[in-house]
């Protein structure tokens, strides 16, 4: 069938592609794929390509001796820092040899504080409940000493739940709610 040319061809609107629109910002690449790609990514592309060349011929450039300057400097440093590291070790090494003097005139001077206040070392015990006990420890203060009363608790098979400790002129004042849990009352039955 043929088309006659007519005076209302130039009413007619032919389909043309325009560059505007949401595809205007993609590129379509082959009419019949469908698959739209980037238009910046040739361009990525080759600034990568570009970088990449100029990294490698920079590491290309760079001499041997210069490498192994560099790694000499580096190596210097890090002796520089043992050694600094090794003298605070040295120091450290000789203010805990100094310590036991300190330690011995602390303990004179704790004893001397409690003695100074009217301050003596006591024990109490009540019982509160069938193995519910309440305890009450006054002893001098020095170094350890917290740690090895809960130790000996713990070896006589105290189970410790409410605990206090508080300390002042030379003295610890221990407080604590402790229920007795394993060997006594297994050689009590």
């Amino acid at each position: 069938m043929e088309f006659v040319d007519t005076a209302l061809d130039d009413f007619c609107v032919a389909e043309e592609e325009t560059s505007g629109g949401r595809m205007g910002r993609r590129r379509h690449i082959g009419d019949e794929t469908g698959e739209f790609k980037s238009k910046n990514l040739h361009a990525e592309r080759r600034r990568r390509e570009k970088l990449s060349g100029r990294l490698l011929e920079l590491r290309s450039q760079m001499n041997k001796a210069t490498i192994i300057t560099d790694a000499i400097t580096y190596i210097k440093e890090l002796q520089k820092c043992v050694e600094d590291l090794s003298n605070q070790l040295h120091e450290m090494e000789a203010a805990i040899e100094e310590e036991p003097a300190t330690k011995s005139y602390e303990i004179a001077d704790t004893k001397d504080q409690m003695n100074q206040w009217g301050i003596e070392p006591e024990v109490k015990v009540i019982q509160v409940d069938g193995s519910k006990l309440w305890i009450k420890i006054v002893f001098q203060k020095k170094r350890g000493g917290f740690t090895k009363l809960m130790e000996a608790m713990n070896v006589l098979g105290c189970d410790i739940t409410d605990t206090s400790l508080t300390t002042s002129k030379g003295a610890f004042l221990f407080t604590s709610s402790v229920e007795v849990i394993s060997k006594v009352q297994k050689f009590s039955k």
